[in-house]
């Protein structure tokens, strides 16, 4: 039981697990569009059209993705007044996100004017951009707190060297950090993939800077949604 299928199995039945998937398949053809463009043109339109298909098929696995932030507000807002603050600000940024990103799978798809596309494309991404700066903060925070708190149960370790119980929380903290940390790695990159809509520069919007960042979010995604 529970060996790598079933893991895969479970992964996929989630719906961040096939997201994550489908967003790999998306920067990876990104990728190679970029790199075969100017020697087979031909094949760079079919990664092209397998980038393009993959980026609206994600769009319509979240569909009502923003009432997730607004559960996660009434279920656990935080624990202080500033994670409640951190929370209401990045929860909002990414309702904003997902809510907006509903319009322009329509204008894509041409259910709505493709016309409207361009301006629910910079809403959505200001939005997504918003709201991670604070998840990043809020989990940065959490990571401080947990290297305190883990010096301080280290230093009671050493006075009580047969403490389980202190050895076991730590071991919690350390398991918290890795995943705050992929939690920020992926968070970092899509702030550059949002960045590249918002302003567009030479950095954000290169093909190589934009197929990295979508794949260093996919992966650590991957990493928070496989079972363990």
């Amino acid at each position: 039981m529970n060996d790598i299928v079933d893991k895969l199995v479970i992964f996929l039945a989630k719906r961040d697990g096939i997201d994550k998937l489908v967003k790999t398949f998306q920067y990876v053809s990104k990728l190679v569009n970029w790199q075969v463009e100017a020697t087979h043109p031909d094949l760079a339109n079919r990664f092209k059209q397998w980038e393009v298909s993959s980026g609206l098929s994600r769009k319509a696995f979240r569909t009502g993705r923003f009432l997730t932030g607004f559960n996660g507000l009434r279920r656990n807002p935080g624990a202080t007044p500033t994670f409640k603050f951190l929370a209401v600000l990045a929860n909002a940024g990414e309702m904003v996100y997902f809510f907006f990103d509903h319009f322009l799978w329509l204008s894509r798809i041409g259910t709505l004017d493709a016309k409207l596309a361009k301006r629910m494309s910079f809403i959505s991404a200001f939005g997504e951009s918003f709201g991670y700066i604070f998840f990043i903060v809020s989990d940065l925070i959490i990571m401080k707190q947990g290297v305190e708190a883990e010096r301080k149960l280290i230093a009671l370790q050493e006075e009580e060297e047969d403490s389980k119980d202190a050895k076991e929380k730590i071991r919690k903290i350390r398991g918290d950090r890795v995943m705050r940390l992929m939690a920020v790695a992926a968070n970092v990159a899509d702030l550059i993939i949002a960045a590249a809509e918002i302003e567009p520069n030479p950095f954000c919007n290169h093909p190589l800077s934009l197929g990295i960042s979508g794949l260093v979010s996919a992966w650590a995604g991957w990493y928070r949604n496989w079972p363990s």
